[in-house]
């Protein structure tokens, strides 16, 4: 029987995603994954990099899912996810050249967000490179009628969700020293916004 965690939107994004990740990641080593929910993501693009160490990282309760599909995969470049939650932690005393999230920032609540880009100066190396996926508003819109649908999905399932405006998480990623370097807009009404440490 197979026990392994399964979100279909993984599958259907992990190529787009893969596709900026593939030259925003071509010169790193060691990527930190924050929030890998299922895993699938780890497995698809950790394979299809193989020059990165690919650290997956969840709450303690996701770890046994995604160390399913990591077990399964038996890659060389994933070693054992490690919990992390970004209010709380602990958060690890590695520093990474990347670090990589998809489609987090509307599940936490925006104290969380806040969270998690103060932290990053201490396990990310100067120079280093974000990536983040999933859905963005721009100027306070949303950018289509399936997003709006979705932030109301998601307010109803809890207040403290939602999406997030894009020029309020680059103001989070200037505080923690990141500039933006791209936007891509993929399939689906979602980006993947690139950051970069200057400082």
């Amino acid at each position: 029987m197979n026990t392994k965690p399964f979100a279909p939107a993984c599958e259907r994004n992990r190529e787009p995603i893969l596709g900026v990740l593939r030259e925003a990641f071509a010169d790193r080593r060691r990527v930190l994954e924050i929030g890998s929910g299922t895993g699938q993501h780890a497995v698809h693009l950790a394979a299809a990099m193989p020059w990165l160490e690919w650290q997956a990282s969840e709450r303690a309760e996701h770890l046994a899912g995604i160390r399913a599909w990591l077990d399964e995969a038996a890659l060389a470049n994933t070693p054992a996810p490690i919990e992390l939650d970004v209010a709380r932690g602990p958060w690890p005393k590695t520093r990474f050249d990347a670090v990589f999230s998809a489609n987090t920032l509307h599940i936490m609540a925006w104290s969380e967000v806040e969270a998690l880009f103060a932290r990053l100066p201490e396990v990310t190396e100067r120079g280093a490179v974000l990536a983040i996926y999933g859905p963005f508003n721009l100027d306070g819109r949303f950018t289509s009628a399936s997003n709006a649908a979705f932030d109301a999905q998601l307010r109803q399932r809890a207040a403290h969700m939602g999406l997030r405006d894009l020029a309020a998480v680059d103001a989070l990623a200037l505080g923690a020293g990141f500039t933006r370097e791209a936007d891509h807009a993929l399939p689906a009404n979602n980006r993947c916004v690139v950051w970069r440490r200057a400082r």
